[in-house]
């Protein structure tokens, strides 16, 4: 039996988790010890951080695995990637990895080869930004996390020291990133990369709160985008792909689209998008399964990316009480269409980014009646 291991066992791990032992493969799991849902299903469970990298890899070397992957982690593609390059394993390289973890080295790395992307400026203190000369509104945003934690969208430079402190409280090297602020409508980017080989497959559109922390409330594919805008989103990204170096993963990548058609990127990880778009709405609405793409690359095999179907799916994100009636409907009167839904027993709490909303519900149909629950 092969050996696959995993990085995380959050409930976003559970898909890959699932998937990888419904084909056959064992199941090795490494993540703090929390009591989450992944240290049960996996067949091996290993109380190691996901940030200690060193122990991983030795603990991998002694298991004698045959690929490693995550989905919907950046954080965790820093062990992934480090293992498979000290064990000759199938991934990205160790320069890859930073570019797409890193948003100030992604950030130098679309400016020096001409990819879309907003003005930047990296700061660790009051006196880095005293002097900048952006036009407000900008974001500040963590150097190093995703999930919207720690995302600002500042009005004026007297909101800036808060917001900066916000970013460094979040991250893990301290630091912020204060962006240009980027207009227009956002969509992510769904795509596999094997051998350097890219394949997009799918367009999301993102619906988000908007100001000031820009917490993702529904996304719905496929993206209401004209075949030329489509071709010239997918000839953007696959350049970034190429400046980033992500050859053998999925890749999330997030960009706006302005009213004149202009494309900014806003980031892209190397790794399968969270919020349920991978592991959910990208294989309901073209038939491919992306979670086993992201295991054959792992274990080196070229993945089934072909498109069978395009259809509609939709994810509604719940953050009132509202939102919970709009839920309740949505299953009395569409039924058939409703996958599948979570809610929380109480609604009480602020929320602050993703991992905080109160529950969602996942709708697939052929017709596109589904897109009425939208925002």
């Amino acid at each position: 039996m092969e050996k696959l291991a995993i990085i995380g066992a959050s409930y976003l791990q559970v898909p890959l988790i699932n998937k990888a032992k419904e084909l056959g493969y064992e199941t090795h799991v490494f993540a703090w010890a929390a009591g989450d849902v992944g240290e049960s299903l996996a067949d091996y469970f290993y109380p190691i951080s996901i940030v200690e990298k060193e122990q991983i890899l030795e603990k991998c070397k002694e298991i004698g695995i045959d690929g490693i992957c995550t989905i919907a982690s950046d954080l965790a593609t820093v062990a992934v990637n480090y293992v498979a390059h000290h064990m000759g394993l199938n991934g990205n390289s160790l320069e890859a990895t930073e570019k797409s973890t890193n948003k100030l080295a992604m950030r130098n790395a679309f400016l020096e080869n001409g990819d879309p992307s907003p003005k930047f400026k990296m700061v660790r203190s009051k006196e880095d930004y005293a002097d900048i000369d952006f036009e407000f509104p900008v974001i500040v945003k963590p150097l190093d996390r995703s999930g919207s934690r720690g995302i600002t969208e500042v009005k004026s430079a007297s909101e800036l020291d808060a917001a900066v402190e916000a970013a460094k409280e979040v991250g893990f090297e301290k630091c912020a990133l204060i962006e240009e602020f980027a207009t227009g409508t956002e969509y992510s980017i769904e795509s596999v990369s094997y051998k350097g080989e890219h394949t997009l497959l799918a367009i999301t559109r993102k619906y988000t709160t908007g100001a000031p922390h820009f917490i993702e409330t529904a996304h719905c594919e496929p993206a209401d985008l004209t075949p030329e805008m489509e071709e010239k989103v997918k000839n953007v990204v696959f350049h970034a792909l190429d400046t980033l170096e992500i050859k053998n993963s999925a890749s999330h990548s997030e960009l706006k689209i302005d009213a004149d058609g202009n494309i900014r990127i806003i980031e892209i990880g190397g790794r399968m998008g969270g919020d349920c778009i991978g592991s959910s709405l990208v294989e309901l609405s073209t038939g491919v399964d992306f979670v086993k793409a992201v295991i054959d690359i792992a274990v080196d095999k070229k993945p089934d990316v072909t498109s069978t179907k395009k259809e509609n799916a939709i994810i509604r994100y719940v953050f009132s009480q509202e939102d919970k009636t709009l839920m309740e409907q949505a299953i009395k009167n569409m039924p058939d269409a409703v996958i599948k839904y979570e809610i929380m027993d109480s609604l009480d709490g602020e929320i602050t980014d993703s991992s905080t909303r109160y529950g969602y519900f996942i709708m697939h149909d052929k017709d596109g009646k589904i897109r009425k629950y939208l925002p």
